[in-house]
């Protein structure tokens, strides 16, 4: 949540202010910020032409450019069953505000709705294919397209979801934006994500922005349309192998593996700020009850799905039935949750200790945290902080049925929960596992979870997901609980559970399982 609001009245304009400070106006207008700007007068897209049939992917390297002005987008909620906001922030005269968008720009986070137009036109000017396409104005390759444009931008990878890819159903807010002088690329593909396919050939395609927002941005005619010359052609799978290997290096150099599991590049090699220090802190005995803290709240279980059993060696079907879940805890406080392990010398075990931090970011005391553990398991092999969730199944009259066998974890910032508050990291470096939780070799291990940002578990593997193969049919629980024990220093604790309701039933041979909604949300 943002927070409260009040109303102020200032002349004949309602204003809102957030707990950002941001004003929000509900009918002044937006000033001009971006042009659609073609990279290239003309490309060839390849069409991949096999067996199963044909397709292509179009890369037009149109691009929306931002002007003097970044161009930032807040999209919010104030709860699940409210409808997704979303509002521009205008800088004027050093002051901001927040300009709601047109009605029907967004339906859910992903990006702004039927943002362009795309027509395709053969060499005898016949329109061949129309349609509208979606914009996320925040893309992980944005760069720079004038040289007095600012060097960095703050603005997030990725519109919503998981910081990687994928993503939970529970977000609340998300920040989109482009840096002044800096670029998004236009989605070429149509909207309806169906299969598209463009025969060989010649074309000429346009790309133009829908009314809609070309009158909130005021953008010129001649900044709202880019046109590109497109020469299909068909490419086979043998073709495709041929010019990837001759393209291939002929040696690996020293990369980052995004794979849980990977110990070879860790973040703190390259990132100072996620090194733990070289001794143990001086650590107070009592955890701070006063001043910024993290706030770690539990969403509702989700991608919840029921599994057959398999024999790990033959891959057969052994009778038994597992529920996998998704599990998110969040920090929606006011300070990070940063957690650092010192190794007991000639152990795989650390002491934990949680710093705290002042209202200008600080670092202003330690205490001790538990500890964190080495997993040598495959798919782990990484530092676990022990005892930060805990996940259970619980029956109908919410008594314990099973419990997950997974209380440790490796903090990282996987996925966007609410990038609206205040001091939200909308840029984490540590945002997954590989990189974030250290390799056996370690001394000291640094986990951070930021500030907006949710740490996501999927539940599949066995003694993690939930037996249920002896379950009776019936009403049950997937209960999420942060901070378990209380071994870490947050603003509030009644907000580290939440439950998602599951249904049992079919045979012992043929079992079913359905997933109500919560709040609304069906994923």
């Amino acid at each position: 949540m943002t927070g409260k609001r009040r109303a102020v009245v200032a002349g004949a304009t309602t204003l809102v202010l957030l707990g950002s400070g941001i004003g929000v106006a509900q009918a002044a207008p937006a000033p001009g910020a971006i042009s659609l700007v073609a990279a290239t007068k003309s490309v060839i897209a390849e069409r991949y032409v096999g067996d199963e049939g044909s397709g292509i992917y179009l890369d037009l390297g149109v691009n929306v450019i931002a002007g003097k002005s970044p161009l930032e987008i807040r999209t919010t909620r104030t709860s699940y069953q409210s409808k997704i906001v979303a509002r521009q922030i205008v800088t004027k005269n050093g002051k901001k505000t927040a300009v709601k968008l047109p009605a029907g720009s967004v339906s859910d986070f992903s990006g702004l709705r039927n943002f362009t137009t795309i027509t395709i036109k053969n060499t005898a000017g016949k329109v061949v294919k129309k349609y509208q396409t979606d914009f996320c104005p925040n893309t992980y390759d944005s760069v720079r397209t004038r040289r007095d444009a600012p060097a960095q931008t703050p603005y997030p990878r990725y519109c919503a979801g998981r910081t990687s890819e994928g993503g939970n159903p529970f977000l609340l807010g998300a920040v989109w934006g482009i840096q002044a002088g800096w670029n998004a690329g236009i989605n070429p593909m149509p909207t309806s994500g169906k299969a598209f396919d463009l025969a060989a050939g010649k074309y000429q395609v346009s790309v133009a922005l829908n009314p809609a927002y070309r009158k909130f941005f005021k953008v010129p005619a001649k900044s709202a349309t880019a046109s590109v010359a497109v020469t299909v052609v068909n490419v086979t799978p043998e073709q495709k192998a041929a010019s990837a290997a001759a393209v291939a290096p002929k040696t690996t150099p020293g990369g980052h593996n995004h794979g849980e599991g990977d110990e070879s590049a860790q973040i703190s090699d390259y990132l100072p700020q996620f090194r733990a220090p070289a001794s143990r802190p001086a650590a107070a005995k009592v955890a701070p009850k006063t001043g910024p803290r993290p706030d770690l709240r539990s969403l509702p279980a989700w991608g919840i799905s029921l599994e057959k059993g398999r024999n790990e060696t033959t891959g057969q079907v052994n009778g038994r039935w597992y529920v996998n879940f998704g599990a998110t805890v969040w920090n929606a406080g006011s300070s990070p949750l940063l957690v650092d392990g010192f190794r007991r010398t000639g152990s795989e075990l650390m002491d934990a200790y949680q710093y705290v931090f002042d209202a200008k970011g600080k670092q202003v005391g330690s205490f001790a945290a538990g500890t964190m553990e080495w997993d040598k398991r495959e798919g782990h092999k990484h530092w676990h902080f022990t005892d930060f969730a805990r996940y259970d199944l619980l029956k109908a009259d919410k008594k314990l049925a099973v419990r997950s066998g997974k209380e440790a974890f490796c903090l990282a910032n996987t996925d966007a929960v609410d990038y609206t508050l205040k001091s939200a990291k909308w840029r984490p470096e540590n945002t997954d596992l590989s990189t974030a939780c250290g390799g056996n070799t370690a001394v000291a291990v640094r986990e951070v979870l930021d500030i907006g940002n949710g740490d996501t578990y999927s539940q599949d593997r066995p003694g993690q997901s939930f037996d249920v193969t002896g379950l009776a049919n019936g009403t049950y629980y997937i209960r999420v609980k942060a901070n378990p024990v209380g071994k870490l220093s947050e603003l509030s604790t009644k907000n580290n559970i939440s439950y998602r309701k599951i249904v049992l039933g079919g045979t012992k041979t043929a079992r079913t399982l359905s997933v109500p909604a919560v709040y609304g949300i069906k994923g």
